[in-house]
């Protein structure tokens, strides 16, 4: 089954899909600045574009491009922000 999610007026939108390592989405970002609470720990990959993210317990922003990725753990909150749009790939987990 695939689901379509959007968030914050559509400027993010993704699919969800399963897959045997677990629940995933793909998506992308429009420029902005975005807050996401998670219930599941959450694998974010960078696909195409770049972010910053603003992660749970930290003071600085970091940069993330295409290629990286970041974590973060289940019941936090994370901050995002891009000048482009950012195609990801979340893995929860």
């Amino acid at each position: 089954m695939i689901t379509e999610n959007q968030y914050f007026d559509g400027n993010v939108k993704s699919l969800g899909y399963n897959t045997n390592e677990g629940k995933s989405t793909i998506g992308i970002i429009n420029p902005g600045e975005y807050e996401f609470g998670t219930a599941d720990q959450e694998i974010m990959h960078i696909i195409e574009g770049e972010l910053s993210a603003l992660l749970p317990g930290e003071t600085d922003w970091q940069l993330f491009k295409k290629g990286s990725h970041f974590e973060v753990q289940a019941n936090a909150s994370f901050k995002v922000k891009t000048e482009i749009q950012t195609a990801y790939l979340c893995q929860y987990r």
